[in-house]
Protein backbone atom coordinates (compact mmCIF):
# COMPACT_ATOMS: atom_id res chain seq x y z
CA UNK A 1 0.00 0.00 0.00
CA UNK A 2 1.46 3.34 -0.91
CA UNK A 3 1.53 6.04 1.69
CA UNK A 4 0.10 8.82 0.32
CA UNK A 5 1.15 11.34 3.30
CA UNK A 6 4.73 10.09 2.89
CA UNK A 7 5.17 12.57 -0.83
CA UNK A 8 4.84 14.98 1.59
CA UNK A 9 7.59 14.20 4.53
CA UNK A 10 9.79 16.87 3.68
CA UNK A 11 6.76 19.04 4.47
CA UNK A 12 5.78 18.19 7.37
CA UNK A 13 9.60 18.07 8.51
CA UNK A 14 9.40 21.64 8.23
CA UNK A 15 6.41 22.20 9.81
CA UNK A 16 7.70 20.17 12.56
CA UNK A 17 11.00 22.11 12.64
CA UNK A 18 9.36 25.08 12.71
CA UNK A 19 6.44 24.22 15.30
CA UNK A 20 8.96 23.19 17.74
CA UNK A 21 11.65 25.93 16.82
CA UNK A 22 8.78 28.07 17.79
CA UNK A 23 7.57 26.79 20.91
CA UNK A 24 11.09 26.06 22.56
CA UNK A 25 11.87 29.71 22.00
CA UNK A 26 8.81 30.53 23.90
CA UNK A 27 10.18 29.01 26.77
CA UNK A 28 13.87 30.62 26.48
CA UNK A 29 11.62 34.14 26.06
CA UNK A 30 9.38 33.15 29.32
CA UNK A 31 12.65 32.42 31.46
CA UNK A 32 14.43 35.70 30.14
CA UNK A 33 11.37 38.10 29.35
CA UNK A 34 8.21 37.00 31.43
CA UNK A 35 6.60 36.56 28.01
CA UNK A 36 4.17 35.05 27.04
CA UNK A 37 2.39 35.18 29.98
CA UNK A 38 3.93 37.04 32.56
CA UNK A 39 5.60 35.71 35.87
CA UNK A 40 8.94 35.85 37.21
CA UNK A 41 12.19 36.21 35.42
CA UNK A 42 15.51 34.24 35.97
CA UNK A 43 19.19 36.23 36.34
CA UNK A 44 20.48 35.79 32.83
CA UNK A 45 23.79 35.04 34.53
CA UNK A 46 22.53 32.10 36.22
CA UNK A 47 22.20 28.63 34.93
CA UNK A 48 18.55 28.89 34.24
CA UNK A 49 19.62 32.13 32.10
CA UNK A 50 21.85 30.30 30.36
CA UNK A 51 19.34 27.72 29.68
CA UNK A 52 17.14 30.64 28.39
CA UNK A 53 19.38 31.90 25.88
CA UNK A 54 19.73 28.59 24.80
CA UNK A 55 15.75 28.12 24.34
CA UNK A 56 14.99 31.56 22.89
CA UNK A 57 18.30 31.87 20.37
CA UNK A 58 18.78 28.24 19.55
CA UNK A 59 14.27 27.82 19.19
CA UNK A 60 14.40 30.56 16.48
CA UNK A 61 17.60 29.20 14.82
CA UNK A 62 15.45 25.72 14.34
CA UNK A 63 12.71 27.50 13.68
CA UNK A 64 14.48 29.31 10.93
CA UNK A 65 16.31 26.91 10.09
CA UNK A 66 19.97 28.55 10.63
CA UNK A 67 22.51 26.04 11.38
CA UNK A 68 19.73 23.53 12.76
CA UNK A 69 22.25 20.59 12.98
CA UNK A 70 24.10 22.71 15.49
CA UNK A 71 21.28 24.18 17.59
CA UNK A 72 19.56 21.26 17.84
CA UNK A 73 22.45 19.22 19.10
CA UNK A 74 22.65 22.07 21.74
CA UNK A 75 19.15 21.87 22.49
CA UNK A 76 19.27 18.72 22.52
CA UNK A 77 21.74 18.26 25.14
CA UNK A 78 20.40 21.09 27.01
CA UNK A 79 17.45 19.08 27.42
CA UNK A 80 18.83 16.32 28.69
CA UNK A 81 20.65 17.91 31.52
CA UNK A 82 17.48 19.43 32.33
CA UNK A 83 15.92 16.08 32.79
CA UNK A 84 18.66 14.65 34.96
CA UNK A 85 19.17 17.58 36.93
CA UNK A 86 15.25 18.79 37.57
CA UNK A 87 13.44 15.83 36.72
CA UNK A 88 14.72 11.94 37.52
CA UNK A 89 16.08 13.22 41.03
CA UNK A 90 11.78 13.11 41.62
CA UNK A 91 11.26 9.39 40.20
CA UNK A 92 12.27 6.61 37.65
CA UNK A 93 9.81 7.56 34.81
CA UNK A 94 9.24 10.38 33.23
CA UNK A 95 5.07 10.28 33.21
CA UNK A 96 5.30 10.60 36.86
CA UNK A 97 8.15 12.99 37.81
CA UNK A 98 6.81 15.76 35.07
CA UNK A 99 10.06 15.50 32.53
CA UNK A 100 8.30 13.91 29.79
CA UNK A 101 8.32 17.38 27.75
CA UNK A 102 12.28 17.42 28.43
CA UNK A 103 12.73 13.97 27.46
CA UNK A 104 10.71 14.35 23.99
CA UNK A 105 12.32 17.63 23.06
CA UNK A 106 15.81 15.93 23.54
CA UNK A 107 15.26 13.22 21.22
CA UNK A 108 13.08 15.09 18.84
CA UNK A 109 16.23 17.88 18.46
CA UNK A 110 18.87 14.54 18.14
CA UNK A 111 16.68 13.70 15.22
CA UNK A 112 16.91 17.16 13.85
CA UNK A 113 20.98 17.74 14.79
CA UNK A 114 21.04 14.01 12.36
CA UNK A 115 18.46 15.51 9.77
CA UNK A 116 19.52 18.66 9.41
CA UNK A 117 17.66 21.76 8.51
CA UNK A 118 15.74 20.45 5.43
CA UNK A 119 13.67 22.57 2.99
CA UNK A 120 11.67 25.95 4.02
CA UNK A 121 15.08 26.98 5.54
CA UNK A 122 17.56 29.56 5.91
CA UNK A 123 19.92 26.61 4.97
CA UNK A 124 18.43 25.60 2.14
CA UNK A 125 17.90 29.27 0.60
CA UNK A 126 21.86 29.60 1.46
CA UNK A 127 22.78 26.51 0.09
CA UNK A 128 24.47 24.73 2.59
CA UNK A 129 21.54 22.29 3.37
CA UNK A 130 21.18 19.26 1.35
CA UNK A 131 17.53 18.73 0.41
CA UNK A 132 16.59 15.20 0.13
CA UNK A 133 13.22 13.63 0.10
CA UNK A 134 14.19 10.56 1.94
CA UNK A 135 10.54 9.19 1.63
CA UNK A 136 11.77 8.75 -2.09
CA UNK A 137 14.69 6.36 -1.56
CA UNK A 138 12.49 4.04 0.83
CA UNK A 139 9.33 3.24 -1.01
CA UNK A 140 8.02 -0.07 -0.06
Amino acid sequence: MDRFLGNYSSHFYALLRIVAGLLFAMHGSQKLFGWPGGGDTVEIASLMGLAGIIELVGGLMIAFGFLTSWAAFIASGEMAVAYFMAHAPQGAFPILNQGELSVLYCFLFLYMAARGSGIWSIDAAMGRSRVTDTSARHRY
